[in-house]
């Protein structure tokens, strides 16, 4: 993986033209002050907090190396959006990767989310990955609404996984998708193969 992923492009979201890129160097600053407008609350489903400079410099050298595949949304403001998609070539299942998608709180609810997902089954295709999941704290409705859509489903619940900014401790739910399963589903209903990242 490298910044030729094909995920370069502009989409119209909400009636307004929004820029869908890799991420890459550069764009440390602009990603933490995206993070900064995130409710902590919403960043409790990643393995590590964002708006650390260590964190994100961590991120992007994962980024060079190709273990991870990152997408930022940049609308008329900066960044509204992100997403990464992440496979440890080294464990013992290279064949799944974890999505993590964050929204600006402004952006939400116009079809960014779904863009930023798709994006990511996209990109599961290019690296011919045979399984996705992702996590979330089960009150993120839309979220679950969303992945559920999709066709994951609820595969684990790790109860008082992780403590927010306030030290209180939180669940996190683990949905899952079969790849293979869902392109046998799509050839046997006739369905389009490639998602469009508009719809």
């Amino acid at each position: 993986m490298n910044d030729s992923t094909g995920s370069d492009r502009r989409l119209t979201i909400a009636g307004s033209p929004v820029e869908f890129r890799s991420m890459r160097r550069g764009d440390e600053d602009a990603i933490r002050r995206f993070a900064e407008t995130v409710p902590s609350h919403d960043l409790l489903f990643l393995q590590r907090d964002i708006r650390s400079a260590k964190v994100v410099d961590a991120w992007l050298e994962q980024i060079e190396r190709g273990y991870i595949r990152s997408t930022i949304a940049i609308g008329d403001d900066g960044i509204i959006g992100c997403n990464a998609l992440v496979r440890d070539d080294l464990s013992w299942s290279p064949h799944v990767a974890d999505i993590r998608i964050i929204s600006a709180p402004g952006a939400r609810g116009e079809g960014l989310g779904r863009a930023l997902a798709q994006d990511c089954l996209l990109g599961a295709a290019e690296m011919d990955l045979a399984k996705l999941t992702v996590r979330m704290t089960p009150d993120q409705d839309a979220a679950l609404k969303l992945f559920e859509d999709m066709g994951f489903v609820p595969e684990a619940l790790l109860r008082e996984h992780v403590k927010d900014a306030d030290g209180q401790s939180r669940d996190i739910l683990i949905l899952a998708l079969d790849l293979g399963k869902q392109a046998a589903q799509q050839r046997l209903y006739g369905l389009a193969e490639n998602l469009s990242p508009a719809d």
